[in-house]
């Protein structure tokens, strides 16, 4: 009697990929409150000439350590 064995990864694959995406949102949400520190800290003027606002970065959040 032989008996047949199957290997699948599909069920470790899912588990892989939400939490390489988790990661990878939270890196992206670092980042954006990193520039928005940064661009917080120049003057209304030259944020106002580059399509941004002060109370909408103010409300997004920043952050200023680099962790």
């Amino acid at each position: 009697m032989a008996m047949a064995t199957t290997t699948s990864t599909r069920s470790g694959s899912g588990f892989m990929r939400r939490a390489f995406d988790r990661m990878i949102e939270a890196r992206s949400v670092q980042a954006r409150r990193y520039v928005n520190g940064y661009l917080l800290s120049l003057d209304d003027a030259t944020l106002a000439s580059h399509g941004y606002d002060r109370e909408e970065l103010e409300r997004e959040g920043a952050s200023t350590s680099a962790f």
